[in-house]
């Protein structure tokens, strides 16, 4: 793995703010990945902070969540450390069975996890994740892979059933095109997965809007937290696929997450 750094420096008001860009160069993608942290402003006066990584949706970047939240306003304001990786457009955030360089799992958990807590000063009891769409597929899937990793995870408007999918999003591809019967859907998709989280007391959070084309699958998938008895906070409220109802949900979650930072 090849890294490089660019240090961005932010002016706000009288202060300067340091937003940290990293590039990754990895075996397990097929192109460079590019990351960008934000630290709160009193980052230099504390010991430890709890990280949050933001995963963005499909055909998104690294600089989605940003766009939609103001990353460093929500790191000055609960106190996190904010990862924003980028998925590549869309690589759903797992391990391509048919492309041996679309390892995103792989990239995540032996580079991009670490790394962090190498460089940052991380308190190693609230590492959080969540994503929008195509990332709050990859933020449950990656959590149900190893819980072990994190404290809590969420989505909003997850794409938590592949199948949904199917002839869309660049996910044909990613599985090798398999006909829409076929059991890759069903090995990938965190609907299909969240039972192995059974007796895992971590809180999960997620939520979708009313009008969104996820909808339905985001409510079978509380019926199936329900009946696993997890320890899940689902939210079903107004609104669609779209910027408006993410920069509402994401603070929701902030929130959720920032409750469990004693």
């Amino acid at each position: 793995m090849k890294l490089y750094l660019v240090i961005l420096f932010l002016c706000l008001s009288n202060s300067v703010l340091a937003q940290d860009q990293f590039i990754y160069q990895s075996k397990n993608l097929p192109k460079a990945d590019t990351t960008l942290v934000f630290k709160p402003k009193n980052y230099n006066k504390l010991e430890k902070l709890p990280i949050i990584f933001l995963l963005h949706g499909y055909s998104g970047n690294y600089n989605q969540w940003n766009n939609i939240m103001d990353a460093q306003k929500y790191a000055d304001e609960y106190g996190f450390i904010i990862v924003c990786p980028d998925g590549l457009f869309s690589s759903w955030y797992l391990n391509s069975p048919a492309k041996s360089d679309w390892q995103y799992e792989n990239f995540f958990f032996d580079e991009l996890y670490p790394d962090m807590k190498k460089k940052y000063k991380v308190d190693e009891q609230h590492i959080f994740i969540t994503g929008l769409s195509m990332g709050g597929h990859g933020a449950l899937y990656l959590f149900i892979k190893r819980p072990d990793l994190f404290t809590s995870a969420g989505s909003t408007s997850g794409g938590i059933k592949l199948s949904d999918g199917f002839g869309k999003f660049g996910l044909g591809a990613l599985l090798g095109n398999p006909p829409a019967d076929s059991e890759l859907w069903k090995r990938f998709s965190v609907i299909e997965n969240i039972e192995k989280l059974k007796g895992n007391p971590k809180p999960i959070i997620f939520d979708c809007g009313s009008s969104d084309f996820f909808y339905e699958s985001n409510n079978q998938l509380k019926q199936k937290c329900d009946s696993l008895k997890l320890n899940a906070t689902y939210t079903s409220q107004p609104g669609s696929h779209n910027k408006q109802y993410w920069a509402k949900s994401i603070k929701q979650q902030f929130i959720f997450f920032k409750n469990q930072v004693k």
